[in-house]
């Protein structure tokens, strides 16, 4: 019996699906299923990848030879490797060759009669470390072997052998045949652990005068740490030749600059204004400590040695060099810009800096002449040692950011500050100058020779040293009487 609203012969019938429409569902099951399974794999595989693997090969106590290391982390040591790469430059840095006296001059009025005015150069990456400084012509036969400090693994082995003092009282020739090793895996890691340290002993001597053990410093921490053994500012102790960290006040410049009043040490004596000076060399530690980044918790590695991936293996670049030539694996890890735009910003900050450097060294460089002005027209040391003392800090301070690295970039507000201290303090010697100039008879302007290349600077610096130094006062016409 049919249902009413059913019409006549119509019944339910059976739904048949087409035969292909199965079989495009068992292939696509299938496919499913194996690509699952080259992704279950896959993941196994990164899995064991990412293990801390057991090291194939012991590496011997105190081994130099990064190639030794290499049997164990070769992608670590294939990218130490590209630090002999020497393209990338942009508008403050590089990696290749750069003469800084040829491009500002006015720095060889300022290092006159010290080895800086004689070469000053950028430098190379760490493969040439010890190649460039063996052929700097800063280098001669009274140069102590504490020049070697910083440039091969070789000296913490000689040191821990020998001791500090006796490592010292050699001279740089001396050792040539003994350091080979360019800076490499033994300056900053245990052969055994891995494990970040420093081994040199003034690093370890300036923390602990700021009453700070090197055991208490995280992992973190000892990524800037191990750079700072060497980029660090230093001297030579007097009569040692120790190197020496200028830390016991602090890392700021105005702890250095009491820490060398309270010292008396100098470098050299200017042959110009015979002001004792003091050489500043790359404290990009210590600007670093003052920044945004460092106070977010940055280390110099994460800008310098970013992270890479290859596989499921994360290591820290080995290819140390300026963020600016891997601008995504640095700064677009934590800037969002674009490549283009985080030159550009870098630049611009580089730029004012710059501006306030240049300022400061022009006025520096004239201040060492209206000194000399001052005592050809009379004045004796007694009334030149306050003046002498203000450029002595004057020049200092301006250094401090000078010799470091990126051009203000580690911390720009307080390069800015330094420089503004370092052109302040100029500017006071130059006034006292004018004055003392006028109480010795002399009203009119100092007669500044011509610096402005380096051949120029070159014969002027000689002169002076020579003592055949060019007179810089202008000849003045005798008063004429009123009749």
């Amino acid at each position: 019996m049919t249902n009413a609203n059913t019409p006549p012969n119509c019944e339910k019938q059976p739904c048949h699906c087409p035969a292909w429409v199965g079989w495009l569902f068992m292939v696509i099951v299938a496919g499913a299923i194996f690509v699952l399974g080259l992704l279950f794999a896959s993941v196994m595989e990164r899995r064991a990848e990412a293990v801390k693997r057991a090291a194939l090969f012991e590496i011997a106590p105190q081994e130099m030879d990064a190639e030794q290391w290499a049997r164990n982390y070769p992608r670590q040591y294939d990218s130490w490797r590209a630090t002999q790469n020497e393209s990338f430059t942009s508008k403050y840095a590089g990696s290749g060759h750069r003469d800084y006296l040829e491009e500002t001059p006015t720095n060889m009025i300022l290092f006159a009669g010290f080895g800086f005015g004689k070469d000053y150069c950028q430098a190379r990456g760490h493969w040439y470390a010890v190649t460039d400084v063996a052929n700097s012509p800063r280098v001669n036969v009274n140069t102590p072997a504490s020049c070697w400090y910083c440039k091969s693994p070789d000296v913490p082995r000689l040191i821990s052998e020998w001791g500090v003092e006796k490592f010292t009282s050699h001279s740089f020739d001396e050792l040539k045949d003994q350091v080979t090793h360019a800076i490499s895996c033994y300056d900053c890691h245990d052969e055994t652990t891995m494990k970040l340290r420093v081994l040199r002993p003034a690093i370890v001597d300036g923390f602990a005068k700021m009453g700070k053990n090197m055991d208490s410093f995280t992992h973190q921490e000892m990524r800037s740490i191990a750079c700072a053994q060497c980029h660090s500012t230093y001297y030579f102790e007097s009569g040692t030749n120790i190197v020496t960290f200028p830390w016991a006040n602090g890392l700021s410049a105005e702890n250095t600059e009491q820490y060398y009043q309270n010292d008396g040490f100098s470098d050299w004596t200017h042959p110009i204004s015979k002001v004792r000076m003091i050489k500043i060399r790359h404290p990009d530690y210590e600007l670093f400590t003052t920044s945004l980044h460092a106070s977010q918790g940055l280390s110099c590695a994460d800008c310098h040695m970013p992270y890479r991936t290859e596989g499921a293996e994360k290591f820290s670049d080995h290819h140390l060099k300026s963020p600016l030539g891997d601008v995504s694996r640095s700064c677009n890890v934590c800037h969002r810009w674009s490549e283009d735009e985080v030159r550009e910003r870098v630049t611009s900050i580089q730029d004012k800096v710059r501006e306030g450097r240049d300022r400061a060294e022009f006025a520096i460089a004239r201040a060492h002449f209206d000194i000399a002005a001052a005592a050809e027209a009379g004045a004796t040391d007694e009334e030149l040692a306050e003046v002498r003392d203000l450029l002595r800090y004057a020049q200092m301070h301006w250094d401090f950011i000078a010799a470091a690295n990126g051009m203000g970039f580690h911390s720009p507000q307080e390069s800015q500050r330094i420089l503004a201290t370092a052109l302040d303090k100029a500017s006071q010697v130059r006034l006292t100058c004018s004055r003392i100039l006028a109480r010795h008879g002399y009203t009119d302007e100092v007669a500044y020779p011509d610096f402005s290349t380096k051949e120029k600077a070159q014969e002027l610096t000689s002169r002076f040293a020579t003592g055949i130094a060019p007179s810089l006062l202008k000849k003045q016409e005798p008063a004429t009487e009123l009749h």
